[in-house]
């Protein structure tokens, strides 16, 4: 048995999670689908340990998107990852040159190699070894080739074992389509009695009190993308309008509502354009980091043989933002698109010269995605905290419009349309003013 006494306190498995587990001991493939916050890391953790304990290989592999991201969700995973589980007997260091963790079993040393499956190159970094097991946490989000090698890399172990969690993805991805609609087949026919598949939601993690659970329950749409796959699991169809939460009678405000507002932080986001619209919009965030409001912007299309460089486009944006700056000279920011090194040059100097030295002019982080930016907003117009002035049209128009990409979808991901067919760089640029709050806004993301 693997010994739990040394993890921090938590809260029983529930029955489906013990399930799950048990069938894992002796089945090859193990996947663990559903909502956030399920629980599904956890149990298959808990089912890898015990398989490490007394598996007969000794060189086995965990894997993530990044070695950063193996080493969060499977090492460590915040007090329950395998140095955690096995705790006293275990140490991290190298293998071969590689990055690793030994665990001392009592059927022997075990190797458990950690590895990075996001890019297509990958796959070659795991080749040359027989893999005793495997744990690939967010699989879905690696590259094929590298899940696909993992499955060869372990033809021979000594008891072939595979751990998958997958967050859902569109019905048609890869990962579906490749690998489990088959492994399904075969279940339905009766001819693949070891693969244990189980579908988890919020629902099955006891750790969360009734409270807990309304306030996570609470930030979400019901008709939306989000909560049919963040809190459902389910494998959603990402096509139709994205903002189903816009109402513009309860969005728009007038100026006059903005001037009673009592701002804490203001920040402006810029998406340039080449022959696209440069988009400028300055946001307000009320007392308590409780509401956003576009308080105005600057839409601008240059048409294609206007060829405005770098430094027209930096005084434009600068004429529209000095008057701002005598009304609320708490404006401190300027999130531009990370890709726009020149712009954001052109920019500095142009405020630099009118003496606006105390704003300053920063590259959008896009590490989260442009799906976390739009799931933020969504989050904050069903709760009723998200707001832009009246005037702003085309802000208004984007959000009425704004749709997720069929063509995306058919390849099994979820990207927001950007044809021309609406004002896309509106939304970008409101995006960019707020995302950077958002531990404040949504303090558990």
């Amino acid at each position: 048995m693997v010994d739990l006494s040394s993890l921090v306190p938590y809260a029983p498995l529930d029955s489906k999670q013990t399930a799950y587990i048990e069938r894992s001991l002796d089945s090859w493939l193990n996947v663990a689908e559903g909502g956030k916050r399920a629980g599904k890391n956890i149990i298959n953790l808990i089912a890898w340990a015990a398989s490490l304990e007394t598996h007969p290989n000794k060189i086995h592999l965990c894997a993530g998107v990044s070695i950063s991201a193996a080493r969060m969700n499977i090492i460590d995973s915040n007090g329950f990852g395998l140095k955690h589980i096995f705790a006293g007997r275990c140490k991290e260091g190298q293998y071969e040159k590689r990055d690793c963790l030994r665990i001392y079993t009592k059927t022997g040393t075990k190797i458990i190699l950690i590895a990075g499956g996001k890019k297509v190159d990958d796959a070659a970094r795991i080749k040359g070894n027989t893999y005793g097991s495997v744990y690939i946490s967010e699989v879905n989000e690696c590259h094929p080739t590298f899940v696909k090698e993992c499955f060869d890399r372990t033809l021979t172990s000594g008891r072939r074992q595979l751990f998958f969690d997958l967050n859902p993805k569109p019905p048609s991805h890869w990962f579906y389509k490749d690998i489990l609609d088959y492994q399904d087949e075969l279940k339905k026919q009766g001819k693949n009695p070891h693969y244990n598949y189980a579908h988890f939601t919020i629902l099955n993690n006891l750790s969360l009190t009734n409270a807990q659970l309304r306030r996570e329950l609470s930030k979400y749409d019901k008709s939306s993308i989000w909560y049919m796959c963040d809190i459902l699991g389910l494998r959603t169809a990402a096509n139709g309008r994205i903002y189903t939460s816009y109402d513009r009678c309860a969005v728009a405000v007038s100026r006059q509502w903005i001037a009673e507002q009592k701002f804490i932080e203001f920040a402006v986001g810029v998406d340039v354009g080449g022959t696209d619209a440069t988009c400028a919009t300055l946001t307000g965030i009320t007392r308590g980091w409780k509401n956003v409001v576009h308080i105005d912007g600057i839409y601008d299309k240059q048409g294609i043989s206007e060829k405005m460089t770098e430094a027209a486009y930096a005084k434009k944006i600068a004429d529209w933002l000095e008057p701002w700056t005598k009304i609320y000279p708490q404006i401190a920011h300027v999130y531009v698109d990370s890709a726009a090194k020149l712009f954001r040059s052109a920019l500095r100097e142009e405020l630099i010269r009118r003496r606006m030295t105390r704003i300053s002019v920063v590259g959008t982080d896009k590490g989260d995605g442009i799906n976390a930016r739009i799931e933020l907003a969504c989050m904050l117009m069903m709760q009723g905290r998200y707001y832009v002035a009246s005037h702003l049209e085309r802000w208004h128009e984007a959000l009425t419009m704004a749709t997720w990409s069929q063509e995306a979808y058919d390849k099994g991901e979820w990207e927001r349309t950007d044809d021309g067919s609406y004002p896309v760089d509106a939304l970008d640029s409101a995006e960019y003013s707020f995302y950077p709050f958002v531990r404040y806004l949504n303090p558990a993301a």
